[in-house]
């Protein structure tokens, strides 16, 4: 993320360091779904300080009057909370593993798998804001930085799947093969297309931000990091290493 250069998310506030709560998509976006953004993982204190203090930032962020915590539970939905309060809530996600069939997907009143996982263009061609009616809340899970590291029109030499794409190849012998490790010289490669990629997700932002109204709260965020050879681990999911959990968040009114 460093590396990268990203003027329209510096626009938008400062990026800070965080912590995913898990190291692979479909558990980090549960903690989404309960009003849990990634954790800043203070010292010397306790768990309860650290949710109450998230929880308190929705007052903030969201500007509603007489906000009540309690509209939480006791479904623990982000989502239902904010069709208590009379939002529109809108999904566009790019990991099947999030598919509309899964619990993620409960009390959107718009969810949509894209057809390939790097379409963050078509997500804001997508993206309306009527001048009247009800307030919107987007969720977009942006898959352009997730592996294989693809801009849009290009393809992947191999396929390395998720939980998901493991059940439905689970037969398939090809694939099997591919489940190599990666040499020093591809890994080096792999990291460079997640650099451009995160460059042209900026870029794109910059696009998301001319259509938002000037009300418009974003937050910035990944569901787990990305580890590239350190200590002989690639990807994330199933292994622990600090990189796997550390994540960027960025968050604050659409910049003008």
């Amino acid at each position: 993320m460093k590396r990268a250069a990203t003027p329209n998310l510096d626009r938008l506030g400062k990026i800070e360091k965080r912590f995913s709560y898990a190291s692979w998509t479909s558990p980090s976006h549960l903690v989404f779904l309960a009003g849990l953004l990634p954790h800043s993982a203070p010292r010397r204190t306790l768990a309860s300080k650290v949710y109450r203090d998230e929880y308190q930032r929705w007052k903030k962020r969201l500007e509603i009057k007489n906000f009540d915590y309690l509209k939480f539970l006791p479904e623990l939905n982000f989502a239902q909370l904010l069709q208590r309060y009379k939002y529109q809530t809108h999904a566009m996600v790019s990991m099947p593993v999030l598919n509309p069939k899964t619990i993620f997907s409960c009390h959107f009143d718009r969810y949509e798998l894209m057809p390939a996982h790097n379409q963050f263009d078509k997500m804001v061609e997508k993206i309306e804001f009527p001048k009247s009616g009800r307030n919107k809340f987007y969720f977009l899970n942006i898959g352009e930085t997730h592996y294989p590291y693809l801009l849009p029109g290009m393809s992947a030499a191999k396929k390395i799947h998720g939980a998901h794409g493991v059940l439905r190849h689970m037969g398939d012998r090809a694939i099997q093969d591919q489940e190599r490790y990666f040499s020093r010289k591809e890994l080096l490669v792999l990291k460079n297309q997640q650099i451009e990629c995160i460059e042209y997700l900026d870029s794109m932002l910059g696009k998301l931000f001319e259509k938002c109204p000037k009300n418009t709260y974003i937050i910035v965020t990944s569901d787990h990091g990305e580890l590239f050879g350190e200590d002989g681990y690639f990807g994330h999911g199933p292994m622990i290493h600090p990189k796997v959990f550390e994540v960027p968040l960025v968050e604050g009114m659409v910049p003008r």
